[in-house]
């Protein structure tokens, strides 16, 4: 993949007055795309492998949520954090606190110290009536009060054979609802079967974060690594090459049945190598 990356480069320069322009977009690995191995782990795979930095998944490796247990990592490691994951699963009720709007002022307190600037978090679970109720306005209360930004990440409904259930609140389509940011997740688009570019176009320029996965329109949320699946990995990181973007792209992918922490890793560097292709995007220069 990194051949191919060079390759797409030179090939771009030399079609006479063609430049190859890439995006302010950093490339970031999720700490939940090691699983099961630890947070610090992800640490030094990022180091190793040439990722731009990390978005921590806080969840119930203690080391996640312990902010200065995590600037020792990024200063150690030299990988910045760019985003805080809240812990919004169902495995992380009781990380941070049972209260979920306390969890979101932790995480933005935390992103504050580590020097991220986008905290990633989910609609509510349907059964969190009162915070689900004031969800939408309280993010804006939130976002009206920091310089760190909330994105909002698509969901899905759960599904068993033939059954479906609408696990989120207001909706797992979040762009049926005002949000100031958004995360797209294309593994979420795969399992919800929605047309991943088309709700990226409802998001806009409120995009403001993107956790790469692919998948394959399966019921469980598969976060394949991209190239893998159905979803437009490839053309969702082409058009945000030409349109500028400037946040954050995190490769968030499941390495569980990997074998080896070799395999882990042959994983996660075609990911990257697969990302820093696409966002690569040739620009015509000297007015052609």
């Amino acid at each position: 993949m990194a051949e191919a990356a060079d390759r797409k480069a030179h090939d771009a320069r030399s079609r006479g007055g063609s430049a190859v322009r890439v995006p302010a977009a950093r490339v970031a690995l999720s700490t939940a795309s090691v699983y099961p191995e630890s947070t610090a782990t992800a640490f030094e795979i990022a180091a190793r492998l040439g990722y731009d930095g990390v978005e921590v998944m806080v969840w119930t490796d203690p080391v996640s949520q312990d902010v200065d247990a995590l600037r020792r990592l990024s200063e150690y490691h030299r990988m910045p954090i760019l985003a805080v994951h809240a812990p919004c699963l169902l495995i992380t009720q009781r990380v941070w606190s049972t209260d979920p709007w306390v969890k979101l002022q932790r995480a933005r307190k935390a992103a504050d110290r580590l020097g991220a600037d986008t905290v990633v978090v989910h609609p509510p679970f349907r059964w969190q009536r009162n915070y689900a109720r004031d969800f939408v306005r309280g993010i804006w209360r939130m976002a009206d009060e920091t310089d760190v930004r909330f994105a909002v990440e698509n969901m899905y409904p759960w599904r068993y054979r033939d059954r479906e259930m609408l696990a989120y609140a207001p909706d797992w389509d979040v762009t049926k609802d005002d949000y100031r940011h958004f995360t797209v997740d294309l593994s979420h688009a795969a399992t919800s079967r929605s047309e991943a570019l088309d709700m990226v176009e409802r998001m806009g320029d409120r995009l403001a974060h993107v956790h790469l996965a692919d998948g394959s329109g399966s019921a469980k949320d598969e976060h394949l690594v991209p190239g893998r699946g159905s979803q437009p990995c490839a053309e969702l990181l082409e058009s945000l090459a030409t349109t500028g973007f400037d946040g954050h792209v995190v490769v968030e992918v499941n390495t569980r049945r990997a074998m080896t922490a070799v395999e882990r890793e042959a994983d996660l560097a075609e990911a990257l190598a697969f990302t820093r292709l696409h966002l690569a995007a040739s620009a015509q220069v000297g007015g052609r």
